[in-house]
């Protein structure tokens, strides 16, 4: 009996300690992912509130330029496009000392210019990328605009969140802090997590607690809603920054966004009938007849081919699609054929980066889903830095008076209303002013028909 109540007694305070063991380690693990959390938010958490925000406005890219500058909207669509050599020669026409390779970017839509690209201008020769921009009127062949890289709205804001303006060292601070908000992402993952019995409070966001407390249960929200989008863009982001990493890992090369493949050269000799834009277009739709045709880039020199980019259909990539076909300009040959269909599952995975970046593989609403991400950066930055601000005494908690927003909604209302029975009683005074005078004047206008219609059927019997 003395011997059971040992043994029992001794398993109790074993179980104990073990119990103590765990806690200890858990609250060790709780505050070194804690401070881990709060380290990458002080060091490094502008960087991602900058690259979430401008983020989110690069998936509007495209229509904020439209806005911006309207003249880029054709306004009348009329019937086809102009061929590509026409295009090609009032291009060439607005810039005759540009030599070299241009590409014809096709438009994205019915009211959407012609984009033509010359990579190396010397105007920007020594910076990492800024290359002419030349839009055309696919339906007039009308150069509209050219503009430099990096020198309009969206293009700076683009370079702001690829580079953060500082060429190739920015690009690489931009790629592994897409490695520190993943650590990040993961650390507040596990803050949150309260355990199977309390998660219906950590769900709870409290209104009535303080402005500190409402702050950080939408942070906590936030984050957890945003945490899936946030690890993709992460992961995504870190990749276009360093698309070696994967092309190493499955064994493929030129396959980053933005890159051609290896380089193609013509063997034939040159002659004097040199093969067109328009007639090299149809010949590179031959092992694909019915892709779309995204891209052409002229030769350059005379080892060089035209590369003609097509989109088949299921392609993911929209603007930069990885069919390609390479056509001699002197013989009129294909030299080699680029085919996604045929790729391995690591290049198709790599293939997905660019279009699940920036929202392109997602449609409508996925592109909005990333604009939400984005921007849940920048909120997460500043209650987070609020928060801590808080912690150290460097701001006060106050109340969250919510009657505030009531009395305004109150006011709105009453203002609207007034609004509305102002315009009513305007309406009727018009009405009573305007209604007589309008039937006076058709009266008269129809005494006037009357006399007019009578001394015309006079005439007539004269």
């Amino acid at each position: 009996m003395v011997l059971g109540i040992f043994f029992v007694s001794t398993a109790i305070r074993l179980l104990q300690h073990c119990t103590r063991q765990i806690q200890v380690k858990k609250w060790l693990a709780r505050t070194a992912w804690l401070n881990v959390h709060l380290i990458l938010a002080l060091s490094v958490g502008f960087i991602f509130a900058v690259l979430g925000f401008t983020g989110s406005v690069c998936v509007y890219r495209e229509e904020l330029d439209a806005l911006l500058n309207p003249q880029l909207v054709v306004e009348e669509v009329q019937g086809d496009y102009q061929s590509l050599d026409q295009i090609m020669a009032s291009v060439r026409a607005a810039h005759p000392d540009r030599y070299g390779e241009w590409t014809l970017e096709m438009p994205r839509s019915a009211k959407g210019m012609m984009t033509a690209w010359f990579d190396k201008p010397r105007e920007t020769f020594f910076e990492r990328y800024a290359p002419l921009m030349v839009s055309v009127n696919p339906y007039t062949a009308e150069v509209v605009a050219s503009r430099f890289w990096g020198q309009t709205v969206t293009t700076w804001i683009l370079d702001l969140h690829t580079q953060l303006q500082f060429d190739q060292a920015g690009w690489n601070v931009v790629g592994y802090s897409g490695l520190l908000l993943m650590v990040s992402v993961c650390s507040g993952l596990y803050l949150w997590w309260p355990g199977v019995k309390n998660i219906h409070s950590a769900l709870r966001i409290r209104f009535s607690s303080g402005l500190m407390r409402l702050l950080f249960d939408l942070h906590r929200m936030i984050g957890l809603l945003s945490a899936a989008a946030l690890l993709l863009l992460a992961f995504t982001g870190f990749h276009l920054s360093f698309p070696s990493v994967l092309e190493n890992l499955f064994g493929s090369t030129g396959m980053a966004h933005g890159e051609t493949g290896r380089v193609i050269t013509s063997t034939a000799i040159p002659n004097d009938h040199p093969t067109l834009l328009e007639a090299a277009e149809f010949v590179a739709r031959g092992p694909f007849p019915k892709a779309e045709l995204r891209r052409v880039t002229t030769p350059d020199g005379n080892s060089g081919v035209y590369r003609v980019n097509l989109r088949q259909k299921g392609e993911v990539n929209q603007r930069h699609p990885y069919t390609t076909v390479w056509v001699d300009r002197w013989s009129g040959h294909i030299k080699e054929v680029r085919n996604p269909a045929a790729f391995g599952k690591g290049e198709t995975l790599i293939t997905w980066m660019w279009p699940l970046h920036t929202g392109e593989a997602l449609g409508v609403y996925g592109r909005f889903c990333w604009f939400l991400a984005g921007q849940s950066l920048l909120f997460l930055y500043i209650s987070g830095f609020v928060r801590w601000l808080h912690r150290k005494g460097r701001i006060r908690d106050r109340a969250v008076n919510f009657m505030v927003l009531r009395d305004f909604k109150v006011r709105l209302k009453k203002s609207a209303y007034q609004l509305l029975l102002s315009i009513d009683q305007l309406m009727n005074l018009l009405a009573q002013k305007a209604l007589p005078f309008m039937i006076r004047m058709v009266a008269i206008l129809s005494k006037w028909l009357a006399r007019g219609s009578e001394y015309y059927l006079s005439r007539v019997k004269r």
